[in-house]
């Protein structure tokens, strides 16, 4: 059986990324933070679709921790990965002026240093055990646009744009591939302390006139994980319903 990881695994989109994997018939390793009863909960749902789970707390910005988590998961399953999902992230809500600069390292440890460190140690493990895998890092519609008030964020996904495409270039001969899902509006636990209805705000603005689920998520990352993307690599995918691919319209639509 094939082994994916995800960092973040019992995240709002981490679940059901882990879910989704797990009914595509992978066995499953993934990373959390001070989340171990959810966590159980996750392997549980993964088991009980007839695949392996492991659960290992790691912060995605360690070094150690990662190298030591991804070397376990391999052990663990007996094989080295064949897909990683850079799921981790964090966010502060401030304005640049606002912004201190430890909550700006603290983004990007998690985001930027944590997309590269784990792609780093996965595709060490792919290439010594022959595999030819794929990476999925998870971006953001400010891989595109800015947003106000995440500054650090914005940052952060906009640099895991390029890292997607300089990994895709040097891993590609390895027969890795390397590609980005950029969510648009995504209603989950965080986002919604966001807006006081964070479904209406976002729906009336977006064309297809509904914010996304974690769920809508889970497709796009599968896709690139398949043989169906077997000669896709350095892309990104924006999942966000249209919205950041229209331009700010002052008429009726």
């Amino acid at each position: 059986m094939a082994l994916a990881v995800v960092t973040a695994g019992t995240s709002a989109i981490g679940r059901h990324l882990v879910t989704a994997l797990a009914g595509a018939g992978y066995d499953v390793a993934l990373t959390h933070i001070g989340s171990g009863d959810l966590a159980a909960a996750v392997c549980g749902q993964v088991e009980a679709s007839g695949q392996r789970a492991l659960a290992v707390e790691v912060d995605a910005g360690d070094e150690a921790g990662v190298y030591a988590f991804h070397a376990q998961a391999a052990d663990w399953a007996g094989e080295a990965p064949s897909v990683l999902v850079n799921n981790a992230g964090i966010q502060t809500w401030a304005s640049l002026l606002e912004l201190k600069a430890e909550q700006w390292d603290a983004v990007m440890r998690t985001n930027l240093r944590g997309t590269f460190l784990n792609t780093q140690a996965a595709a060490k493990l792919m290439i010594a055990g022959g595999v030819k895998g794929a990476v999925v890092n998870l971006g953001s519609g400010c891989n595109k646009v800015a947003f106000p008030r995440l500054v650090d964020y914005t940052t952060s996904k906009g640099g895991i744009e390029q890292f997607t495409k300089v990994a895709a270039s040097e891993l590609g001969p390895h027969g890795i591939r390397v590609n980005c899902v950029a969510p648009g509006a995504v209603e989950t636990e965080r986002t919604k302390a966001e807006a006081g209805d964070y479904a209406a705000t976002w729906s009336k603005v977006t064309p297809l006139r509904r914010v996304g689920l974690p769920a809508d998520i889970a497709g796009p990352v599968l896709f690139f994980c398949s043989e169906a993307a077997s000669f896709v690599t350095g892309q990104t995918l924006w999942v966000d319903g249209g919205v950041f691919s229209q331009a700010p319209w002052p008429y009726e639509v």
